[in-house]
Parts: C-alpha cells; structure tokens; sequence
C-alpha cells in the first residue's frame, strides 16, 4: 500500500493558516488603500484591532492569528533565507 512513513506537523498547518490569514488581511488592507505592512505592524505591537480594516472580514481573521506564534514564524522565515 504505502511504502514510505507519512508525517503529520500541526506548526505547518498552523504557518500556512496564519500565512493565508496574512494575505487576506494584506489584499483587503491594499485594496482599501491604506499601507498593509505599516498596519499589520501596528497590528502586532499594539494588539489593536483599529489597524485592521473590516473590509472581507479582514479585522475578524487577524483575531484568529496568535501573535507570539506569528512573530516566531516571520522570524524564523526572516533567518532562513
């Protein structure tokens, strides 16, 4: 049947979710105008939804991610290239 040891990681599933979760919040944040990375940013140090658009559900999304878990992976995808 199958040959080879499969493996599940739950930090893969979780990076790609957080990454998908980070494109949308970007795409809505672009598309209404305003600077994506400036706002994700204040995002992050503040924990203060007000730097999120609502626009697609954007603002509901980013209160999906945890923000220790999303700092590790920037940093951790920050030092692996």
């Amino acid at each position: 049947m199958y040959d080879k040891t499969m493996t599940f990681s739950v930090s893969n599933e979780k990076d790609q979710e957080m990454k998908r979760i980070l494109t949308t919040v970007y795409d809505a944040l672009s598309h209404k105008g305003y600077n994506p990375i400036s706002q994700i940013v204040g995002y992050i140090l503040s924990e203060d939804p007000a730097y999120i658009t609502t626009y697609n559900n954007a603002r509901s999304l980013i209160r999906h991610v945890d923000r220790d878990e999303l700092l590790q992976a920037m940093v951790k995808a920050y030092l692996s290239e």
